[in-house]
């Protein structure tokens, strides 16, 4: 294969010393050692008593070796993207990687999530949300009155997921009811298949910002990404491909001229405004934005797109929910549960433990890349054409992360709460030496399989 342009300047930006492979072994050897410590010493705290409410932790779930029917075929699916998945992304013409891209997201996923066999998999969303829709008021209704439920402690308290998001969540939810898509199942469903088009989504950002060539690199990392287990399934996964294609389209937005960039700006705005109401954690996907906004530099993206924020914020104030008062009495309810008793000193870092399973173990050695980058374009004061916007959204994810566990307000669960944020961390696998891609991405499967088969999680 002829190396394209773009791969041959990224090639030429880094010194000689970083296209070697121990500097990404030494990451990826201390990424090991944050996880290892997490598990160790979530283990001793438990022993002592000290509640931290997750008997896997960093994670989530229980210790319970099994295997399920679509065990072979997850396997099988493994070894299908890490063999070819690389040379078919820089063959495939783009319209139709992006489909290979997508069938294998949703095969992944759902060959995951059906280890644990569908029956429990179809119990995890009405444990939470949809057990709320039959004592919730008529929708506009809820949102007058969806702050004053928020607290516990009252006969007509939201349950604890409800309660932790903006009513856009249980809106999405009440409306599968409606159009007769009701019950676990559907739920489960379609959160799985609406969160399999998010790896389609940060290709296209990465292909508006950086150009085709870098895309293609991160297409069977994002497609192969250990994300998926809590893709299939948590709302989460809803929240994630609502703010990856507003992110996408605002990546678009700086790129198109005329109708379609105000189209894209729109839409854009709409789908990231109305990520404000789905959970309070995605407002710092404003950053995300802004360094997409940055790397494009164009003021009339940044304007139209802010306007649609706007107006969507407007429309849900006006029709009786104030976003800064259900934040405000939602800290109340995260520390009259197990928020207020998880240790803060546990938490604040191994939630990054917890990122690292979820993202996969390729990524300390993509951000090192990143790093490395970042380094050399700071010595030459010019910023890389081929990764910047790769660099910048991966920066502006991973500064998003430490944000939400230095607030207190993430203490644990974050390999789903997170999930908006991961697969832009993944995309930094564009970064890593083509040729040891098998390598990686074998890396990330493993990683997957692994916690799947040997940990019950709760979502």
């Amino acid at each position: 294969m002829v190396e394209s342009k773009d791969a041959r300047a990224y090639r030429r930006l880094l010194p000689v010393r970083a296209e070697g492979i121990p500097a990404d072994l030494i990451a990826v050897a201390a990424g090991l050692v944050l996880l290892a410590a997490a598990v160790v010493v979530g283990i001793s705290l438990r022993a002592d008593g000290v509640p931290i409410h997750a008997p896997t932790a960093p994670l989530l779930g229980i210790w319970q070796p099994h295997v399920g029917v679509t065990t072979p075929v997850d396997c099988a699916l493994a070894v299908l993207v890490v063999g070819w998945g690389p040379t078919l992304a820089s063959r495939l013409r783009w319209r139709w990687l992006l489909v290979a891209a997508w069938v294998v997201s949703l095969a992944w996923i759902f060959g995951l999530a059906l280890v644990d066999g569908w029956a429990r998999l179809a119990a995890r969303l009405p444990h939470d949300y949809l057990v709320a829709l039959p004592t919730a008021p008529p929708w506009p209704e809820v949102l007058r009155v969806y702050t004053d439920r928020i607290v516990g402690g009252q006969p007509d308290s939201w349950t604890t997921h409800v309660a932790g998001h903006p009513p856009a969540a249980l809106g999405f939810f009440s409306l599968l009811d409606r159009i007769g898509l009701a019950g676990g199942g559907w739920a489960a469903f379609v959160c799985m298949v609406l969160g399999s088009t998010a790896p389609l989504a940060v290709a296209i950002a990465l292909r508006c910002l950086d150009g085709e060539d870098v895309a293609r690199r991160a297409l069977p990392f994002l497609a192969l990404a250990p994300a998926a287990l809590w893709i299939g399934v948590s709302a989460d996964a809803l929240f994630l491909a609502v703010s990856a294609w507003g992110i996408a389209l605002l990546a678009a937005a700086t790129r198109l001229r005329g109708p379609g960039g105000s189209a894209a700006a729109v839409g854009a705005g709409l789908l990231l405004g109305l990520s404000l109401y789905l959970s309070y954690g995605l407002a710092l996907l404003g950053v995300v934005a802004l360094a997409v906004l940055a790397v494009g530099w164009r003021l009339r993206p940044l304007v139209v797109a802010g306007l649609a924020v706007v107006a969507v914020v407007l429309a849900f104030t006006l029709a009786g929910f104030h976003w800064w008062e259900g934040y405000d009495r939602l800290v109340v309810r995260y520390y009259q549960g197990w928020g207020g008793e998880r240790p803060y000193s546990y938490w604040v870092w191994a939630d990054l433990a917890a990122l690292l399973v979820c993202t996969g173990l390729a990524v300390p050695a993509a951000l090192r890349r990143v790093l490395v980058v970042v380094g050399a374009a700071a010595r030459t004061r010019t910023w890389p054409r081929p990764v910047l916007g790769t660099c910048a959204v991966v920066l502006a994810a991973a500064v998003a992360v430490i944000a939400g566990t230095l607030s207190g307000l993430s203490k644990a669960e974050v390999e789903r709460i997170w999930l908006p944020y991961a697969l832009w961390l993944v995309a930094a696998c564009a970064l890593l030496p083509a040729r040891t891609h098998r390598c990686w991405l074998a890396l990330q499967a493993v990683t997957a399989l692994v916690v799947q088969h040997l940990v019950l999680t709760s979502w």
